[in-house]
């Protein structure tokens, strides 16, 4: 089954994309992983997560499989990672970079998962439903398959909420502007939403932390952020080319003058699969903490994940 994916981003079908720009994106998501502000959004999300040894559990989405195998860590030999993308491509990196831990990879649609009910213990699904073109669809299956008190980890982004200073304010709006032309619906505020579609399908236990990333370089924001890397190919911009020249020039500048600055909120949302399933009666309970009172393990070091800030 094809992939249920918008089109307006490449990340919303690298198998379709030119083998040039498919390289730079794979080498992109692997940077992405490491940069400090992914790593602080992924240590939230592990410590809502909360994974143990010996279970089995699901990255939806797995990209390059970084992620996927620092679960394997944590589950252990007595547990089991089930690495799933809808890419061939990054599947193919993920393996090419195996290390021999339980992970098991594997071509899949979110959106239709061809796996058994109650089969994983947990679910980590990072930076995924802003590109799927109908997100509950995907929780439900994400839902199905995890057991009767088992956890689901969403992790995704509001582009809503991407800020810039130091440059003018023309043009930062042109640029936001391109970046929500992209999304359809709520696609483009998904990470704000993660709450309320998992209370409303039933879970409980749910835990939503906002984690703010901050970039205070050109540089630092190129790495996460597409509209401030010029290596992105210029074809890819809704703006126009003047536009998009003066905005690096501008960028380039307010860099200069150590006065650049550009913020995103992610999201880590987690509940519990209740054991009477989707939709049990009664409000589930949840909380909302802020990014800095949650933390991965001191046992675990904080997963690296390839998604990238998409």
């Amino acid at each position: 089954m094809e992939p249920a994916q918008i089109d307006r981003t490449p990340f919303a079908d690298l198998d379709r994309i030119p083998p040039d720009l498919l390289t730079m994106l794979i080498a992109a998501l692997e940077t992405m992983g490491n940069h400090p502000e992914i790593r602080k959004v992924r240590g939230a999300a592990w410590a809502v997560l909360r994974p143990e040894p010996g279970q089995r559990l699901l990255d939806a989405g797995c990209g390059g499989g970084h992620v996927a195998r620092e679960l394997a860590a944590a589950v252990g030999p007595l547990g089991e990672v089930v690495a799933l993308d809808s890419s061939t491509a990054t599947l193919a990196t993920a393996r090419d970079h195996h290390d021999g831990s339980p992970v098991r990879y594997v071509t899949g649609d979110v959106s239709a998962l061809d796996l058994a009910d109650d089969s994983f213990d947990g679910v980590w699904c990072e930076r995924v439903l802003q590109h799927v073109v109908l997100p509950d669809v995907a929780i439900d299956e994400l839902i199905r398959v995890t057991r009767p008190g088992g956890r689901i980890c969403l992790i995704d982004t509001d582009w809503r909420s991407l800020a810039f200073d130091g440059v003018p304010e023309h043009l930062a709006a042109v640029v936001a502007a391109d970046m929500h032309s992209r999304f359809d619906g709520e696609q483009g505020i998904i990470g704000r939403t993660l709450r309320r579609r998992l209370v409303a399908a039933g879970l409980t236990d749910v835990t939503a932390v906002p984690v703010t990333c901050l970039f205070d370089s050109p540089q630092s924001a190129a790495v996460v952020l597409p509209m401030a890397n010029p290596e992105v190919p210029a074809d890819s911009w809704s703006a126009t080319p003047d536009e998009r020249g003066d905005w690096f020039a501008a960028v380039d500048a307010a860099g200069v003058r150590g006065e650049f600055l550009a913020v995103l909120t992610i999201w880590a949302v987690a509940g519990t699969v209740p054991a009477a399933g989707r939709h049990a009666g009664g409000p589930a309970a949840v909380s909302s903490v802020p990014a800095g009172a949650a933390s991965a393990p001191a046992a675990v070091s904080v997963p690296d994940r390839d998604h990238g800030a998409q």
